[in-house]
C-alpha cells in the first residue's frame, strides 16, 4: 500500500537563496528528513527559503523546527498552505517568521 501523503523534500538554488521544498505531512514521525535538509542548508547558505506550498499537514514538530531554523539563519517561509498558515497564525509564529506568498517574493528577486 502506497502512502499518498508521504513527506518528501526537494532542494535547489533560486536567486541566490537555497530553497527547500517540503511536500506531504509533517509530524514527529516524519520531520527528520526536512530537519536534516534545513540543518544542512543553514550551514551552507546565507538565506534559506522553505517552499511550504506542498505541506498537507503540520503540527508542533514543524513549528519547533521552523523556530529553531529561524534562530540559526535567515529563514523565509514561502507559499504556506491554508492549514499551515492557520497553524502559524493561531500560535503567533507568523509574527516571528518571514512568511511570503511565493518563493519569488521570499527571495526578493
Amino acid at each position: 500500500m502506497q502512502v499518498l501523503d508521504q513527506a518528501t523534500v526537494v532542494q535547489y538554488e533560486w536567486c541566490g537563496a537555497w530553497v527547500v521544498g517540503a511536500r506531504g505531512s509533517y509530524d514527529i514521525d516524519s520531520i527528520v528528513p526536512l530537519a536534516d535538509a534545513l540543518d544542512t542548508a543553514v550551514k551552507e547558505h546565507a538565506m534559506v527559503v522553505l517552499d511550504a506550498s506542498g505541506i498537507t499537514f503540520a503540527d508542533s514538530a514543524l513549528l519547533n523546527l521552523l523556530i529553531l531554523t529561524h534562530q540559526a539563519a535567515d529563514l523565509r517561509v514561502a507559499a504556506p498552505t491554508l492549514q499551515l498558515r492557520r497553524l502559524l497564525e493561531l500560535t503567533g509564529v507568523d509574527t516571528v517568521l518571514k512568511v511570503r506568498a511565493t518563493v519569488e517574493e521570499a527571495t526578493a528577486c
